[in-house]
């Protein structure tokens, strides 16, 4: 079964923006720098983000 990942993060070298998807294969999903509050939007960065040039 093929997997696509969804992003709408421009900046990210890995987003093809015209179709709002991202080329990697899979994601490492990671919490923020000095979050611990357990709130969803602390807690789903994606640490595979790479910024474009």
């Amino acid at each position: 079964m093929a997997q696509k990942i969804y992003c709408s993060v421009c900046s990210c070298s890995f987003n093809e923006a015209e179709k709002g998807e991202c080329t990697l294969k899979s994601i490492q999903v990671t919490p923020c720098a000095n979050c611990k509050k357990g709130s969803p939007e602390d807690e789903s960065f994606c640490g595979s983000y790479i910024q474009s040039k």
